[in-house]
């Protein structure tokens, strides 16, 4: 990477700290630094353009649609307008902005737009939703929406459409079924398979301890 291209990546960790500044826990500017660390991680065992890379993990959630009243163009026009700004070739913008586009688990399905530099940051993202992390974000965000821990009576909807997701109100431990349970096997590079499958198991040993604890049992 040249070091105009450092230069540029130093200026959008600042931008995209200030702007995440005061957002909820599990989305703030602590997700995008850890999704960054490991899209470079993972980038060092596969292929890819570096500096597409670590721009496209650094503006992923600039502006996540579920907190923007569902608006999915926000957050990409946010992120070509400040990275205009700085001077960057159109090609890398327009890359970039196909990544934030079709990064998320709710676009899942689509195959309208496919790279390499999106796959690793869509493995990164998804790995920061796995494990201690995922499980502590998942209760994180729970708690931000005022929604139940659990209830037996409310059984996983692992299925759902993307307008069925986006609306849920489930309890949390639902999640883990509709989601989190989900990513091992949804895993793009060699590298982030490899990842997931430690922070699968420990998602897993979680749920067992929660629900003998839930039941009282030993």
């Amino acid at each position: 990477m040249t070091q105009a291209q450092q230069t540029i990546i130093d200026s959008t960790a600042a931008f995209v700290r200030k702007r995440l500044q005061g957002a909820e826990g599990g989305h703030d500017w602590w997700h995008t630094y850890r999704v960054w660390n490991l899209a470079k991680t993972i980038s060092k065992e596969e292929s890819g353009d570096p500096f597409v890379i670590e721009l496209g993990a650094l503006l992923h959630d600039i502006a996540d649609a579920k907190f923007h009243e569902g608006n999915e163009e926000l957050g990409p026009q946010l992120a070509c307008e400040f990275l205009m700004n700085q001077g960057v070739k159109s090609h890398i913008v327009a890359h970039v902005r196909n990544i934030i586009l079709h990064v998320s688990f709710r676009k899942r399905n689509s195959n309208i737009f496919k790279s390499t530099e999106l796959s690793i940051i869509q493995d990164a993202d998804r790995l920061d939703a796995m494990g201690a992390i995922g499980i502590a974000r998942t209760f994180n965000y729970g708690g931000y929406k005022n929604r139940e821990i659990y209830n037996p009576e409310i059984p996983a909807k692992p299925d759902m459409t993307k307008e069925q997701y986006k609306n849920s109100k489930a309890p949390t431990i639902n999640h883990f079924y509709e989601k989190l349970l989900l990513l091992k096997d949804m895993m793009n590079t060699r590298t982030g398979k490899e990842m997931a499958e430690k922070r699968h198991r420990f998602m897993e040993q979680f749920l067992d301890e929660f629900y003998r604890e839930w039941e009282g049992r030993f």
